[in-house]
């Protein structure tokens, strides 16, 4: 919803809000093995698994700590 309240301010681009938008549903598809990185990009990493209640376990680039995330917190890199 920010990205398209920005977009209508004219603070964002219609291009960088179209693909803010396409990315959160995007999510919902990750896949073990897949690349990801955080909303704000600060840390990137590799899918591990699809736990049955929908999270997703990750592992940080350079980490062996596996991390627990909603897919929607996290973006295809």
């Amino acid at each position: 919803m920010s990205a398209v309240a920005h977009y209508i301010a004219g603070v964002l681009a219609r291009e960088s809000m179209v693909e803010i938008v396409e990315s959160l549903w995007q999510s919902a598809d990750l896949k073990a093995g897949d690349r990801v990185k955080t909303l704000r990009g600060s840390t990137r990493g590799v899918i591990v698994r699809v736990q049955p209640d929908g999270r997703v376990a990750w592992r940080p680039d350079g980490s062996q700590t596996e991390l627990a995330a909603l897919p929607e917190s996290l973006l295809r890199a």
